[in-house]
């Protein structure tokens, strides 16, 4: 059987006819029944260049979302802006908007650059503090729990470092001791209580500027010591010279702490022979 040719349309003649029928408002299937065109590659030659009439076109789901973005982007918005506003991709942003003007920077060239600087320096005091936490928390596993003999040389130095301590000229042989360090203050405690002192020869009494809230440091104290605000003594005021200004001020402040130890003469004799103790023993031979 000889082989034949199938007829192909004649373009010259159809391409008016589909124009014509595409501006009538008919869709492309109405036009492939109407020409009797079924090959879509020859029906796209046809219609190139021939916009859809309007009822043709499908709703576009993100139609909205794209014009607030592009009315956004003209706004001078950047990408992260729009997408938190909008909630979409910023890759959906893109293709939206990319036809834009890129909007003018906000900042001169030298506010970028400080806030760069600024920048930099806020990681590296990120990073500083990480380093220093580092650090304490190593060293703080350094010590582990303390002897009764660590702690009795530890809460002898400590008392001589702020305690209260007689002199030729004035005889105090009584223990005294003021801080305003929490731990400071547990650690002194910790220490009489290895040293069997009553809790009933040991008295409490606050000691803060009269600007401060006093009741509040009275409960601070309190709490730290373990006993109720009425178990401590009257408070101490102390005058503000408006002539200096105090940086121990604010929420933080809670004045100091006087610990007063009765009957303790003897007590107060000893730690100062413990001191010397320590003084001698830490002599080391050339």
């Amino acid at each position: 059987m000889p082989h034949t040719h199938r007829s192909q349309p004649d373009y010259e003649a159809l391409r008016p006819q589909a124009v014509a029928l595409r501006r009538a408002g008919l869709s492309r299937r109405q036009i492939r029944d109407r020409l009797h065109v079924h090959n879509n590659d020859i029906l796209n030659r046809l219609l190139e260049g021939v916009p859809a009439p309007d009822w043709t076109r499908r709703p576009h789901a993100k139609d909205d979302l794209r014009e607030r973005a592009r009315t956004l982007r003209k706004e001078g918005r950047t990408y992260d802006e729009i997408q938190v506003e909008l909630g979409c991709s910023k890759s959906s942003i893109s293709l939206w908007v990319r036809d834009l003007p890129k909007p003018p920077p906000r900042r001169t060239p030298a506010e970028q650059a400080r806030i760069a600087r600024e920048k930099r320096w806020e990681h590296e005091l990120a990073a500083r503090d990480a380093e220093r936490r580092r650090t304490k928390s190593a060293a703080t596993r350094d010590v582990g729990t303390l002897s009764d003999r660590e702690l009795l040389l530890a809460g002898a130095a400590l008392y001589w470092a702020e305690g209260g301590k007689d002199k030729p000229y004035a005889r105090r042989e009584n223990v005294l001791f003021v801080n305003s360090d929490p731990g400071v203050i547990q650690v002194f405690l910790a220490w009489l209580r290895l040293l069997e002192v009553e809790p009933g020869r040991v008295g409490y009494r606050v000691m803060i500027h009269t600007t401060a809230d006093v009741a509040a440091a009275e409960r601070h104290w309190a709490d730290v010591v373990g006993v109720e605000v009425d178990r401590l003594q009257k408070t101490t005021l102390k005058k503000h010279n408006p002539r200096t200004t105090r940086k121990n001020v604010g929420e933080g402040y809670h004045g100091c702490l006087v610990i007063r130890v009765l009957q303790s003469a003897e007590l107060y004799r000893r730690i100062e022979g413990w001191w010397y103790g320590i003084v001698l023993g830490a002599k080391r031979p050339d």
